[in-house]
C-alpha cells in the first residue's frame, strides 16, 4: 500500500513543476500556449465571420468565460485535482491488488502494438463516447445537472463559453474515463497532446459566433449550427439534445439529434435561469446553496 498523503503532496510539485515548464516553453505539447493560440484563432473567426452581427465582440460574460478557461484547466490543477487524482488512481490500484488484480491486467490488448495513428484514433473514439455518456447524465441525474448548469447559463454564445463549466465536471468526466482509458491503456502523453488540440479546436468552434456546419461532415463532426441548440432555453424533450462533444455521429446513432431549423437567434439558457447567480464564486457555491434551501 501507498502512503496516500505523500502521492497527495508530491503531486503538487510535480504539477508545479510541469506548470512551470509549460509557460517558459520547456515543452513542445504545450498546453498552456496551445489554448491560447486557439482561442486567438477561433476569436479572429468569429470577428471576421459572426453568425450574429449584432453581438459584440466582447460579449456578455466573455471575461468571465475567459476567466473559466484558465481556472479549469490549470489553476484547478494546481489548487486540488491533480493531487487528488494521483490519490485516487493509487487507492483504486491497491484495491485491485486486494483482489490479485492490476490495472495492467485490465487491458485488452497492448496498444503500443499498434501504428500511432490507429492508437489515437482508438483513444480518441473511445474517449468521445464515454464523455457522450457522461454528458447525457449530467443531463439527466439532477444533483449533476446543478452543477452543469454553470454552462448552460451562458446566453451569449462564444469561443470562451466552452470551458465555462463548474469544476466538479472535471471529476465527474475524468472518474468515469478511468476505467475505459485504462482497459485501452498503454499511451504516451506526448502523442495524446495531438488529439487534446484537435478536440479542443472543435469545442472552441462548436460554441464560437460561427455558422457553420462543415456541410456532409456535419453528421461526423459537431458544429455550431448544431449546437446551439443544445444550448436552447426551449427544448422538445426534458432532459436535451444533441449531446456531442467533439463527434456528432453517436446522436445521430442514438437519435438525440435536433436541428429544427436556423437556430442564430434563439434564445439560450435553461429554465428559470433568471435567479442563477452571475458571477465565479456564486457559481461555484450555487450546488450548495440548493441544499441549504
Amino acid at each position: 500500500m501507498e502512503n496516500y498523503l505523500d502521492i497527495f503532496l508530491k503531486s503538487y510539485g510535480e504539477y508545479w513543476n510541469y506548470f512551470l515548464e509549460l509557460i517558459f516553453f520547456q515543452k513542445w505539447d504545450n498546453y498552456f500556449y496551445g489554448l491560447i493560440v486557439i482561442s486567438l484563432v477561433v476569436w479572429v473567426l468569429e470577428i471576421i465571420f459572426p453568425w450574429r452581427k449584432d453581438q459584440s465582440i466582447f460579449r456578455r460574460d466573455f471575461w468571465l468565460d475567459t476567466f473559466y478557461m484558465f481556472f479549469n484547466f490549470f489553476i484547478f490543477n494546481i489548487l486540488i485535482f491533480i493531487a487528488l487524482s494521483n490519490t485516487t488512481a493509487a487507492f483504486f490500484n491497491d484495491m485491485l491488488g486486494v483482489i490479485g488484480l492490476s490495472i495492467e491486467s485490465l487491458q485488452l490488448f497492448n496498444i503500443k502494438t499498434l501504428p500511432t495513428w490507429l492508437s489515437l484514433l482508438i483513444f480518441f473514439v473511445v474517449t468521445d463516447f464515454v464523455q457522450w455518456n457522461t454528458h447525457r447524465l449530467l443531463h439527466r441525474v439532477d444533483f449533476l445537472w446543478n452543477f452543469h448548469k454553470v454552462h448552460h447559463s451562458v446566453k451569449e454564445m462564444g469561443f470562451a463559453a466552452h470551458l465555462r463549466y463548474h469544476w466538479m465536471e472535471t471529476i465527474v468526466y475524468k472518474s468515469l474515463l478511468y476505467i475505459p482509458i485504462a482497459i485501452i491503456g498503454g499511451f504516451n502523453v506526448q502523442d495524446v497532446a495531438f488529439v487534446y488540440f484537435f478536440t479542443i479546436s472543435v469545442g472552441h468552434l462548436n460554441h464560437a459566433n460561427l455558422g457553420w456546419d462543415y456541410g456532409f461532415l456535419k453528421y461526423i463532426f459537431n458544429n455550431p449550427k448544431m449546437h446551439i441548440w443544445h444550448h436552447s432555453k426551449e427544448l422538445p424533450v426534458r432532459y436535451g439534445v444533441n449531446f456531442g462533444l467533439t463527434l456528432s455521429v453517436w446522436d445521430y446513432l442514438f437519435k438525440t439529434n435536433y436541428i429544427p431549423k436556423n437556430g442564430r437567434d434563439i434564445e439560450l439558457g435553461f429554465t428559470n435561469d433568471e435567479s442563477f447567480p452571475q458571477d465565479f464564486l456564486q457559481q461555484e457555491i450555487y450546488p450548495i446553496n440548493l441544499k441549504k434551501e
